[in-house]
């Protein structure tokens, strides 16, 4: 769809002659996500500097009725942030101005353009930390957190993202911009408008500044790699690190599937003298030698493990988290991927796992299922690989009876079909095996209150009303 040139006109007056686009090139970059199912097809790319041109940018987009995408790092998995359909492409990337941070709150107010890992930079300057962490905060941004609550690999330590907002500045689909909550660790004055637009997936409006609650780095941290023989070993080492008073700030597991991928994508080697199912990454903070050696030995003694690594120094540490950190780029990178993020009740997972396989090797015996996740916090991300027989039009068309059958098995054991990224295109179909029809109607009636027009993020979450 074309830029008519009244609203390219009208938009550079917001924007200024630099601030719009309808390249070839950026409209195919900045109209999708990590998700390469859809084909993106915006009309044009608009880059705001601030809350107040963002604000402008959406009372134009209401009054012409054009349909508008919220951009930031596109690394989301559930096609949250492509466009497809001839909208409007709102990209933060030019607001990522961060504030000096304040040392007495602990705070740090930021533009929601900011990239994770810049912001973590910012603040370990001062021996501080934002403790929303994963393998794509090098492009990821704020705003994009916030919007999907992203969670990432510290959950267990930390929470989500939701934790680590303290206030948002949020241009809402009607174009009015909200202040909310500020620096404020309390405040007890009705509704908590600020949680609303957390996790919302930007069809409620933008976020468009943020001020960030952030924590002390740990003096300490160690890593440790275990060899164990399956899913329920996975659970009894999580139980045995519970147990142990460590303090764990990552929990995470691999298949040797996983490691295969990873071995054929990076040529690294299996790091243990024999092979294993699953593989179990450790992180703790400020342990001391004695109490590391003592729960590694405790574990083995106890037939829990296979095998054990416990990390010397921090380039070591470093590539054993490049093994957990590394899967989902060589998966895509070896093979054609349909990758699902869903949540359990921890106590949940050995069973569910358990009726997965049983479901695929009777249903789909030459899929292969690459099992990875967040286990402390019940996150398992499932990603089928195409068969090499099967085009990828012919795998995507197998996959969806296949999402139903595994959501089923997600419902029957009261988990989420979505833990980290969200609902986007991909996972709209299959909401309800999560959510009542009494939850879904409470959500339009939002949507309907703070964006009438329905321009914001159209057919997300949602389908229209």
């Amino acid at each position: 769809m074309d830029l008519a040139p009244a609203l390219r006109d009208r938009l550079t007056d917001i924007v200024g002659p630099d601030g719009v686009t309808t390249d070839a090139g950026d409209l195919t970059e900045y109209g999708r996500d990590w998700t390469r199912v859809f084909s993106p097809a915006p009309r044009a790319i608009v880059f705001p500097h601030n809350t107040d041109e963002v604000a402008r940018i959406v009372r134009l987009a209401n009054e012409l009725r054009v349909p508008i995408v919220p951009s930031g790092g596109r690394t989301g998995l559930a096609a949250g942030a492509v466009a497809t359909d001839g909208e409007l492409v709102v990209s933060l990337s030019k607001m990522r101005a961060m504030s000096d941070v304040d040392l007495l709150g602990q705070t740090l107010h930021v533009q929601a353009g900011a990239v994770t890992q810049a912001v973590h930079e910012h603040a370990a300057r001062h021996g501080l930390t934002w403790p929303v962490d994963f393998a794509s905060k090098g492009s990821s941004q704020v705003g994009g957190n916030i919007a999907t609550n992203a969670g990432g690999v510290r959950v267990i330590r930390y929470g989500v993202t939701r934790a680590w907002v303290l206030g948002l500045t949020v241009v809402t689909g009607k174009g009015d911009v909200l202040t909310l909550n500020g620096a404020l660790e309390k405040n007890n004055t009705g509704m908590d408008l600020r949680q609303l637009f957390i996790g919302s997936e930007g069809i409620l409006g933008i976020v468009t500044e943020a001020t960030l609650k952030l924590t002390r780095l740990p003096q300490r941290t160690d890593v440790m790699l275990f060899a164990v023989s399956g899913i329920d070993a996975v659970l009894s080492l999580f139980r045995a690190a519970k147990e142990s008073g460590l303090t764990v700030s990552a929990y995470e597991f691999f298949t040797d599937r996983c490691f295969a991928r990873l071995s054929r994508h990076r040529n690294v080697r299996w790091p243990f003298s024999a092979p294993s199912s699953h593989c179990v990454l450790v992180e703790t903070e400020n342990a001391t030698e004695d109490a590391l050696l003592a729960f590694m030995e405790k574990v083995a003694e106890s037939g829990i493990i296979a095998d054990a690594i416990l990390a010397q120094h921090a380039a070591q540490a470093r590539e054993l988290w490049e093994l957990r950190e590394g899967i989902s780029e060589s998966l895509s990178a070896t093979g054609v991927p349909h990758k699902n993020d869903i949540s359990l009740p921890i106590a949940a997972l050995s069973a569910f796992t358990g009726e997965l396989e049983s479901v695929f090797a009777a249903r789909y015996p030459d899929w292969e299922i690459c099992l990875f996740g967040h286990v402390g916090d019940g996150n398992l991300h499932i990603n089928v690989m195409k068969p090499e027989a099967l085009t990828k039009e012919e795998f995507l068309e197998k996959t969806e009876p296949a999402d139903h059958e595994l959501f089923a098995l997600v419902k029957k054991h009261d988990g989420s079909i979505s833990a980290e990224h969200g609902i986007g295109l991909l996972k709209k179909p299959y909401l309800a095996y999560t959510r009542g029809a009494a939850d879904i109607a409470v959500m339009r009636a939002v949507k309907h209150a703070l964006d009438p027009n329905g321009i914001m993020n159209p057919g997300k979450v949602l389908d229209p009303s």
